[in-house]
């Protein structure tokens, strides 16, 4: 597969990210603002999406074209 961020860098299992754009968190009141930096990213099937944990949410899945590679 052939994962990449917003701006083509490619990613892998493991790798660290940082958030582009305040985003809202579906089902909870939480807001993941910009600058927010994910360690331990995990891949999915889907070349655009990627699963994380960020504070107190596990298993967040995010589209790559809000994230770049740290």
């Amino acid at each position: 597969m052939n994962v990449r961020d917003s701006n083509g860098t490619p990613l892998s299992e493991g790798d660290s990210v940082t958030v582009i754009k305040d985003l809202k968190v579906k089902g909870t009141s939480l807001t993941i603002k910009r600058g927010t930096l994910i360690k331990g990213i995990h891949l999915t099937d889907d070349e655009e999406e990627i699963e994380c944990k960020v504070e107190k949410i596990k298993d967040l899945v995010l589209k790559t074209c809000f994230l770049k590679k740290a």
